[in-house]
């Protein structure tokens, strides 16, 4: 007698993660949408860093999470 129980588990779990991993950075990109980090012209360091943590945060920003970024690049020397 086969057993069923394990065919294709691995299979459908890796495909209800992939399904919830794009759910979470939706959600992430609707959040930063909301605070507008996409719009105005300025790309800075931290401006990138904080969209990247917004949208890495998810569902976490509607719990109170506000996530910054601060950074600073080295100047060029003359």
């Amino acid at each position: 007698m086969t057993s069923w129980s394990g065919y294709g588990g691995g299979r459908a779990r890796s495909g209800l993660l992939s399904a919830v991993l794009v759910i979470w950075l939706v959600i992430g990109v609707v959040a930063a949408a909301q605070r507008h980090y996409f719009s105005g012209s300025s790309a800075t360091c931290a401006k990138a860093g904080t969209i990247a943590v917004t949208v890495l945060a998810g569902p976490l920003n509607y719990a109170g999470a506000n996530p910054k970024i601060t950074c600073h690049l080295p100047q060029p020397s003359k």
